[in-house]
């Protein structure tokens, strides 16, 4: 069997919200995996971890050079590859009806396919792995029909479940020779988008945790009242049912600190709801900080709160409980799975204020001693699902069955 070459294509990489992504990436290298790095934006911005200054200069960026970049490689792919640019042109057509987004999107995103699949096939990668089912998907499958080299998907959710067929997943997902889903939430609504026959495509990987983040540090748990929930500020989040929440504490005398480690274009009405209910004494925001950053506030406070109306499965929970702290988080997509109510948690239905403002309550009433039990248990079930090393081997094994499949000549998965 040939060497194994995998291509990763992230929209933007690297970026504070995708250290999961640099993980899975460090991971698969460890197991002998040569792995080339694309994204089509994140060669500027700021950063905040020192790993992700290594990764972008490790990475090639499909937009660096702009519109004239990505016309040259559409003349060449033209006049070298005639028919495959016809069927991939016909395919970004179809791509565009019923979308959400119109025609010319889709000839863009055409074009980077064009430049990406040039540098494939110039580096000889063997298989193209695409993170999320946006616009990076619908990248790499029209790089794919270019160049020839299979394509997979990893599917985090809950964006692309919000309007699958505007976002022509269900065409993604049967072209892709395999798709990662991170819960079993998440590939059950990938289900939703494919044909019986199809499903056994659908395989879950969850994100991983490297040891070195939770080894070696000091656990115990704080005597503050103090809650942490990291994250994006933004609608999806729901800060404002949890700053309203907290407001509910705060009128019944209740001493509680309340830190949102996070930033986002949301940030000056979350600010504005703080002011209006009087928190500004107990409640902090950080704007965005590192990896290390968002460790020590977990470490400094009691548990982690979420307030979230969608989400795939974010792995800040996971970091929680890896430092073993209790998890407060709405019932929703895959976070079940892993959050047991009375166990390692408390769980609560999204929208409502009441039921999260009770949950607070009962968490800064709970002793010491059974805060720290449950810290222990949440510690040792997020350990035995979210190695990084163990859910990166899921992922070698499938890019190796894949390999082996395409040269028996098997076009199926």
């Amino acid at each position: 069997m040939s060497e194994l070459r995998i291509a990763y294509l992230i929209n933007q990489y690297p970026k504070v919200s995708h250290s999961f992504i640099r993980r899975e990436i460090l991971a698969l290298e460890r197991q002998g995996l040569a792995i080339q790095r694309f994204a089509l934006r994140g060669w500027e911005g700021d950063l905040v971890d020192a790993e992700d200054f290594v990764e972008r200069e490790r990475t090639r960026y499909i937009l660096q050079r702009g519109v004239f970049g990505l016309l040259r490689s559409v003349l060449e792919l033209k006049l070298t590859s005639p028919i495959r640019y016809i069927k991939a042109l016909a395919l970004a057509f179809r791509m565009s009806k019923r979308a959400d987004r119109p025609l010319p999107y889709h000839l863009i995103y055409l074009a980077e396919a064009c430049r990406l699949a040039l540098w494939l096939k110039r580096d000889g990668a063997t298989h193209l792995h695409a993170h999320f089912g946006t616009n990076s998907a619908e990248v790499a499958m029209l790089a794919s029909v270019l160049s020839g080299v299979p394509y997979s998907l990893m599917i985090h959710g809950s964006e692309e479940f919000d309007k699958p067929e505007f976002i022509g997943l269900p065409e993604k997902l049967r072209r892709a020779t395999f798709v990662a889903a991170i819960t079993s939430f998440c590939r059950s609504q990938l289900y939703r988008s494919l044909p019986y026959a199809q499903w056994k495509k659908v395989h879950i990987v969850h994100c991983g945790l490297e040891p070195a983040f939770y080894e070696n540090v000091d656990m115990t748990l704080p005597d503050r009242p103090r809650f942490i929930c990291v994250g994006r500020l933004c609608e999806q989040k729901g800060q404002q049912i949890l700053i309203e929440a907290a407001s509910i504490l705060a009128n019944k005398g209740i001493d509680f600190e309340l830190v949102l480690a996070g930033d986002g274009e949301m940030r000056k009405e979350v600010e504005a709801l703080i002011a209006k209910c009087n928190l500004q004494s107990r409640v902090r925001i950080t704007g965005w900080i590192s990896s290390d950053q968002v460790k020590q506030e977990i470490l400094d406070s009691r548990a982690m709160v979420m307030a979230s109306f969608a989400e795939g499965l974010p792995v800040v929970l996971m970091e929680a409980m890896s430092l073993q702290r209790p998890i407060l988080s709405t019932w929703i997509a895959g976070v079940p799975e892993l959050v047991i109510a009375g166990e390692n948690g408390w769980l609560y239905p999204p929208g409502s204020v009441e039921e999260l403002a009770l949950a607070m309550e009962q968490c800064l009433s709970t002793s010491h001693e059974e805060l720290s039990r449950m810290g222990r248990l949440a510690r040792e079930r997020v350990l035995e699902r979210h190695d990084i090393d163990h859910e990166a081997g899921k992922l070698h094994s499938l890019f190796q069955q894949t390999s082996q499949r395409r040269l028996a000549g098997d076009a199926q998965w």
